[in-house]
């Protein structure tokens, strides 16, 4: 065991319109590293039944390989408690609650990290639909909304309830993803916090990750969302403690194959599969050299057999990963 003998614990991160079920069993069948991935948000409906496509990510059959923490995302029990309640009769018996999403349509209506400014809510949300549940509860947040610190104060409501587990992103929600996360606002997190805390946030690579580890060394912990779309390589890479990967333009080359089938057959028409590969491609180029001009020429394109000839000439003639 790596890092110390301290057992390492991954998760896939949610990333909407990427980290998909059909991502997630592709994934697995060309590497390894992650133990479990948290779904893309689902959203509470007032509706008290759900159809089959509301629940398409997470259905059993369509999960045959990683296992799965559903998130979900809203801020009423009323609505919530009824999905959780879907979700258990499938077999989850852990959901996870969104506080971090920090798109402005999402947050604009108190949802996702839109609602870290409100301890009030958040305490009357858990007051009534922690008992309410069949299942446990974790939750993944952002620092705040606005500040930084808003994420202390949550925390100490955080205590009050019995919960699986709290996953932290170091950055407000008005970041997005740009700027530094907050390293030291992260650390008094761990000191507030009497749950299991996850960090989440810029694990590109094993360096980064041993630099986090030897920091935050009661964490055992951690998430990773596109630094592993960008290298699929990694998860494995950081439980190994090492880079031991061979033939990675050959084994990246098959993956990509397969999820392009994959979601081939699963869309309709050329225009949703191009725009699909588009947005992993502006993940994928990063581990290649020259990695903007192949993203350039993906992206401009606006036909599916274009599209394709650029793919397999870039893999049969320009292909070169990143050491």
């Amino acid at each position: 065991m790596t890092n110390n003998q301290k057992k390492i614990i991954l998760y896939l991160a949610p990333l909407r319109g990427l980290t998909e079920y059909i991502y997630r069993n592709a994934f697995s069948r060309h590497f390894d590293g992650f133990d479990a991935a948290v779904s893309p948000f689902i959203p509470t409906m007032t509706a008290v039944r759900f159809k089959k496509t509301h629940l398409k990510d997470v259905l059993p059959e369509n999960n045959h390989a990683m296992p799965i923490i559903p998130q979900i995302i809203g801020n009423s029990p009323g609505d919530f408690i009824p999905l959780a309640q879907s979700l258990f009769d499938l077999g989850y018996e852990t959901v996870n609650w969104n506080l971090g999403c920090p798109f402005p349509m999402v947050a604009k209506k108190q949802r996702g990290s839109g609602l870290l400014p409100y301890p009030q809510k958040i305490e009357a949300f858990l007051e009534k639909t922690i008992p309410a549940i069949p299942n446990r509860l974790s939750i993944k947040a952002r620092l705040g909304r606005n500040k930084t610190d808003e994420i202390l104060t949550l925390l100490q409501i955080f205590n009050q309830y019995p919960l699986d587990e709290v996953i932290v992103h170091p950055r407000t929600g008005k970041q997005m993803y740009d700027g530094e996360p907050d390293l030291d606002m992260f650390e008094k997190c761990l000191q507030v916090s009497e749950h299991k805390i996850v960090y989440n946030g810029d694990i590109n690579d094993l360096a980064t990750f041993k630099i986090f580890s030897e920091r935050f060394k009661t964490v055992d912990r951690w998430m990773i969302g596109r630094g592993a779309l960008a290298n699929p390589f990694l998860p494995a890479t950081i439980k190994n403690g090492k880079d031991d990967s061979a033939n990675k333009i050959d084994v990246f080359r098959a993956f990509y194959d397969d999820l392009f089938e994959q979601y081939r057959q699963a869309f309709h028409g050329p225009g949703h599969l191009l725009d699909r590969m588009k947005g992993f491609w502006t993940y994928f180029s990063r581990s290649f050299q020259n990695s903007r001009q192949i993203k350039k020429k993906i992206h401009r394109t606006q036909k599916l057999e274009h599209y394709l000839k650029i793919v397999d000439r870039f893999f049969a003639e320009d292909a070169k990963w990143v050491d």
